[in-house]
């Protein structure tokens, strides 16, 4: 096989995305082939499995993973790369459920997932990450109170943030359809898949062993021994930990059935230059909507990487090209037309109650799941948690306790929630139309609001204005009210008297009046011979 056919390979799985395109070298790891006993087994190699396989690794603790496919080449390699805080449900409704303080504590673990990314990144030398600084999630109503209702509510949560108003948005933002901006301070975006391959890495040099290509056929969790099965091998194990997602369903349907499964479709364009960074003066991840749509950022220099248009099923990310062009146009028109060079899709699992799935399900037996929408941060909280309670009995894990499973509701369910993410979007598109039209108002009131304030003003210039000409007028004309005399020294300028015009020069004599009889010719010649 050449090198190119190689390359092929190893990136097949990541789709014909941006990710594929930048992946940084990374060893083959070969699917497991003989037996093994252990403390502990992970099942899935997303960044869930990778956190908690690093984590009990550097404990000292013997760690198997395996992954069915290749690293990170699901869900958590086939996002925006967006790191936040917080999680898929929104705070006044975790509040509505389980109270402020015990919110704040929750939302206090999101940061702390937060920050191990970041931490990991640095401690490990990760490469090809490059992360970004900055989360711009804008609004694109002029729901200006609301706003500021939950600047203040993520304030008294802990949330390193500052409010943007309008003018400052669309100062970095150039674009008529933003209004306000929660820019999230600590938040930051990444490649999500050298993150993971680097997560890897240091699992493995703390003695963790990782094989690709290695689906777990069955789970045997009772007794102290759990008993896995693949095709190729068996393993023994004190521990099992499921990190996956929809795709955990061959295994365990009914933990998958917990999962509404949504599909996101991303793109990142042509290069475009200059024109990008005129259009987009702002180098973090932006969200401009409460769904899974319109999320992107700069990547590669200058081009713009953004996902959105879910849907409860897979579809062909081709087919939504132009629709996510068209939304790049819609909003920075200066941009004119672009093209994508790579497309690709990503299913992630969103619970009922949108928030993560993580604790025992059994003695011995572990979940991390339903991470949909806000993975980055909180796989590493869960990997982390996980990874204490096993090694340390630690019970941070119950915390999320009042997040049992529940069923997503099957086929209806993913009906239900297209009909939702449909009303939803329509309903936000039928706001942003009210929004730009009272803007459009409010400037017009305001025009007219100056023009009559600017109405004495102008009156008061016309008045001077008319009084300076008459002034210039009263000037010209002299005190006696008559034309001043022209000086009669002054050489003529023709030869006519300035008494007579050409037309006088040339006319004929009059007729004689009435009354009076003109001599002839002939009598005057008499009068004068006889003279």
């Amino acid at each position: 096989m050449s090198d190119l056919e190689t390359k092929a390979a190893d990136t097949s799985a990541y789709g014909d995305s941006w990710y594929a395109a930048t992946l940084v070298a990374a060893p083959p790891r070969p699917p497991l082939s003989f037996d093994l006993d252990v403390d502990v087994c992970i099942i899935g190699g997303g960044l869930a499995g990778l956190t908690t396989a690093r984590e009990i690794a550097r404990s000292g603790w013997s760690v198997v993973l395996l992954e069915a496919g290749r690293l990170a080449a699901s869900a958590s390699g086939r996002n925006t790369g967006f790191v936040l805080p917080g999680f898929g449900a929104d705070a006044d409704k975790l509040i509505a459920r389980i109270g402020f303080e015990r919110t704040k504590d929750l939302w206090t673990l999101s940061q702390a997932g937060l920050d191990y990314v970041r931490n990991a990144i640095h401690a490990d030398g990760a490469t090809g990450v490059d992360p970004q600084d900055g989360w711009l999630y804008v609004s694109k109503k002029d729901d200006t109170d609301d706003f500021l209702s939950y600047v203040a509510l993520l304030g008294e949560l802990g949330c390193d943030i500052e409010g943007w108003a309008t003018e400052r948005i669309r100062s970095v933002l150039r674009s008529e359809r933003y209004f306000n901006a929660i820019n999230y301070l600590r938040a930051f975006s990444i490649h999500p898949v050298n993150y993971a391959l680097a997560l890897a890495a240091a699992a493995e040099r703390d003695g963790a062993r990782i094989f690709e290509n290695t689906p777990a056929l069955s789970i045997d969790p009772s007794g102290v021994r759990k008993r896995i099965v693949t095709s190729a091998a068996r393993l023994r194990a004190n521990h099992v930990v499921l990190c996956g997602n929809v795709q955990l369903g061959p295994l365990v349907p009914k933990l998958a059935a917990t999962l509404l499964p949504v599909t996101t479709y991303v793109i990142t364009t042509a290069p475009l230059g200059e024109s990008l960074g005129e259009a987009i003066g702002y180098r973090g991840a932006v969200s401009d909507t409460d769904l899974a749509d319109n999320h992107y950022r700069i990547v590669g220099g200058d081009r713009l990487m953004l996902s959105g248009r879910s849907t409860a099923w897979v579809g062909d990310a081709r087919h939504y090209v132009r629709a996510l062009t068209g939304d790049i146009k819609k909003t920075y028109p200066q941009l004119g037309d672009v093209a994508a060079d790579y497309s690709w899709t990503g299913t992630l699992g969103i619970t009922v109650h949108r928030m993560p799935q993580i604790g025992e399900l059994g003695p011995g037996v572990w979940l991390a799941s339903g991470f949909g929408g806000h993975g980055l941060n909180t796989t590493a909280m869960a990997g982390n948690i996980i990874a204490r309670a096993i090694v340390d009995g630690d019970q941070t894990w119950r915390q999320f306790t009042p997040f049992e499973l529940v069923w997503a509701g099957g086929v209806f369910g993913r009906t239900a929630a297209q009909m939702r993410v449909w009303i939803k979007r329509l309903r936000a598109a039928v706001e942003e139309r009210r929004a730009k039209a009272r803007e459009l108002a409010h400037r017009q009131a305001r025009d007219a609001a100056l023009a009559v304030q600017a109405a004495p003003q102008a009156a008061e210039i016309r008045e001077a204005a008319a009084r300076e000409e008459a002034t210039l007028r009263a000037a010209e004309v002299g005190p006696s009210g008559l034309a001043p005399r022209e000086d009669p020294s002054a050489a003529p300028d023709s030869i006519i008297p300035p008494s007579a015009s050409t037309e006088d020069m040339i006319r004929p004599d009059p007729e004689p009046q009435s009354g009076i009889e003109r001599p002839s010719r002939r009598k005057r010649r008499r009068q004068s011979a006889k003279t």
